[in-house]
């Protein structure tokens, strides 16, 4: 899950494993999450159900993280897709990839990131994110199903 879309625990949880003081870090993604309100930007997320459903906290705090997940979603510069689990996939995401503006991808890896600026690096990266967005749901569909999860976590 990407710290512009996390909620404060998810942030802290995620960066739990750090043996430094993380609160600098927590706060400063929580602070950077103020660019979704930017309505000159426009964001497009697309994550597997495994990502939104994986148990990096509690069920509560997770049922709260698909809540803010589909919050989100409502914002007009803001498009969440979500893959759920049994629907074919053109490929396999290996990695987190980010598009910016179609001049740069940086992929995180758990070493490091990669950052890419050749144009041939970015359409391929360009023609994979329309893949997934061609499967994923949006909108609605997308907050159903946030909600079905959510509902599960608070079982």
């Amino acid at each position: 899950m990407t710290g512009l879309l996390a909620t404060p625990e998810y942030v802290r949880a995620s960066l739990a494993h750090s043996p430094a003081d993380t609160s600098k870090a927590v706060a400063g993604k929580l602070e950077r999450q103020a660019v979704l309100y930017d309505a000159s930007k426009r964001f497009t997320f697309i994550l597997a159900e495994q990502a939104v459903r994986w148990p990096v906290v509690a069920p509560l705090a997770l049922a709260e993280q698909m809540d803010r997940l589909a919050s989100l979603s409502y914002l007009p510069n803001v498009s969440i897709g979500l893959i759920p689990i049994g629907l074919p996939t053109p490929r396999v995401p290996l990695n987190t990839f980010t598009i910016y503006d179609g001049s740069l991808v940086t992929i995180e890896t758990t070493s490091g990131s990669i950052v890419l600026r050749d144009d041939r690096d970015i359409r391929g990266y360009l023609d994979e994110l329309a893949g997934y967005e061609s499967r994923a749901l949006f909108g609605e569909d997308a907050r159903e199903r946030l909600s079905e999860w959510a509902a599960a976590c608070r079982s």
